[in-house]
């Protein structure tokens, strides 16, 4: 991509590529940069995958990298937003900027803890049943994009 990204959405070791593939074509939609830190649950060739990017991920802008430090130190500064069950505000209460980080977990077990703490200010989270332990990483990326994308006033 020639332009600067909306938003930087980070998937922390994804474990599900149908997940990644859904999150990869909602930021092709909206001009988002999609950054994955290994290790990853499959293969980045994975059929998968492309199945779920369908025809999308030769217009993605993504990057595959080792650390979470890594992302930090090519984004020095981005505000970072991470998703969490744990979460102190709803997402609707968050002040998105352009640029932004959204940072993901696993979704077999969310963001490490001192990952959640370092950015206990900006952390994010659905409001739930109690019956329900989590949401779909994939849901959840695409309602997150979108709302920070109508804070915004739309994609340019």
């Amino acid at each position: 991509m020639s332009r600067q990204p909306l938003l930087n959405v980070v998937l922390f070791q994804p474990e599900i590529p149908q997940n990644t593939g859904n999150i990869g074509r909602t930021c092709v939609a909206v001009g988002a940069k999609l950054w994955l830190i290994r290790p990853l649950g499959y293969q980045l060739d994975s059929s998968h995958l492309k199945r779920a990017g369908l025809d999308y991920w030769q217009f993605l802008d993504w990057e595959a990298v080792d650390s979470w430090e890594e992302v930090r130190s090519r984004l020095p500064d981005s505000r970072v937003w991470c998703l969490t069950k744990f979460g102190a505000k709803n997402p609707w209460e968050a002040d998105y900027q352009r640029g932004d980080i959204l940072l993901f977990g696993r979704e077999s077990s969310g963001l490490p803890e001192d990952m959640r703490n370092e950015f206990a200010d900006t952390t994010i989270r659905f409001p739930m049943h109690p019956e329900v332990r989590s949401l779909n990483l994939a849901s959840t990326a695409t309602a997150v994009i979108y709302e920070a994308v109508r804070q915004f006033g739309g994609i340019e």
